[in-house]
């Protein structure tokens, strides 16, 4: 067995950046493991766009378009990877933990026979076999994964690792999907668009999120009065989730989303470390709480002391005049 797969979601022209961040990183090992660094793009119209993942490390990208491919579905994609891998025998085939990831990755590892280690927070090689970290225990400790035997196929979380560009090429190869009748029988008859102005926690470049320090679930709404002004997403300590304040897919920390906006700003957040782990790779941190001692001004780039409920509606205030 040799060589890394890096399953790619296209988005738009390009791919999910959590594509490029396990590109990124899966460089670093492949060396190790043996064996080239390729790249999976399954769509509709998605060949023009795949020779760009040769800047993030892919040597070889396999291209398969299909219909099927395009509906955001898992079954379609397991059929055309577990032939791609039983033509090249891959060490680990990585997927980004997505909803389609998570889709395709349990079903491809049930039909390989295969171990799966979902939401990793970092690979490594070990000497030649991949290792995977992962939470564990509601988020308290951080294990260390190895697989008994391969594919070792794993779900990573994104914004773990960093996309960085190695100026490299790829070689684009079509695959002619062989896509089995029950892979298709399930499908898409429509789908309902986000809610306007929604971002997503992952995509975002800017987030604003509140914790217990909010005090109600209703007062989230001068969290998302800013987040608003500044176009931001809306993020939620586990304090907060568990309260029932917001809902899970919002949460931010090791039990929740890991995110790395430019800019973080944590309303009523105090910092514990399950929070930290899951925003610390943030450019800029600003944290506004009324407690001087609270842990996450330890790490904040920057801090207000102060009443939440004063300094956010002034903030928000200030950035709506200023857009005006």
């Amino acid at each position: 067995m040799a060589g890394i797969l890096v399953v790619a979601e296209p988005q738009g022209s390009g791919f999910r950046r959590v594509g490029l961040e396990i590109l990124s990183k899966a460089r670093e090992i492949t060396g190790a493991l043996g064996g080239p660094l390729a790249a999976y793009v399954g769509g509709v119209g998605v060949a023009g766009q795949a020779a760009s993942l040769g800047a993030y490390g892919a040597e070889k990208v396999f291209v398969a378009e299909h219909e099927a491919l395009g509906m955001g579905l898992g079954a379609p994609h397991v059929d055309v990877i577990a032939r791609l891998h039983a033509e090249n025998d891959f060490a680990a085939i990585l997927f980004g933990g997505t909803a389609l990831g998570r889709d395709t990755a349990a079903a491809l590892a049930a039909r390989l026979g295969a171990g799966l280690n979902s939401d990793s927070t970092d690979l490594m090689a070990n000497g030649s076999v991949l290792r995977a970290r992962r939470p564990a225990f509601g988020g308290q400790n951080l294990v260390d994964c190895e697989w008994t035997g391969g594919p070792q196929v794993a779900l990573v979380r994104p914004n773990s690792f960093q996309a960085s560009e190695s100026g490299g090429s790829a070689e684009v190869i079509a695959v002619s999907p062989d896509i089995s009748a029950a892979a298709l029988r399930a499908t898409v008859t429509g789908r309902k668009p986000a809610d306007q102005g929604s971002v997503s926690l992952e995509e975002a470049s800017i987030i604003v999120s509140g914790g217990r320090g909010l005090g109600a679930p209703e007062n989230f709404s001068v969290v998302e009065a800013l987040a608003a002004s500044l176009g931001a997403a809306v993020g939620a300590s586990r304090a907060a989730v568990d309260a029932g304040w917001y809902p899970h897919p919002k949460q931010v920390g090791q039990t929740g989303k890991t995110v790395s906006p430019n800019l973080y700003i944590a309303c009523g957040i105090s910092g514990a470390v399950q929070h930290k782990v899951g925003m610390q790779t943030s450019d800029v941190i600003v944290a506004i709480n009324k407690d001087p001692d609270a842990p996450i001004f330890q790490f904040a780039d920057l801090g207000v002391v102060g009443d939440l409920f004063t300094v956010v509606p002034a903030l928000t205030a200030l950035i709506n005049q200023r857009r005006g």
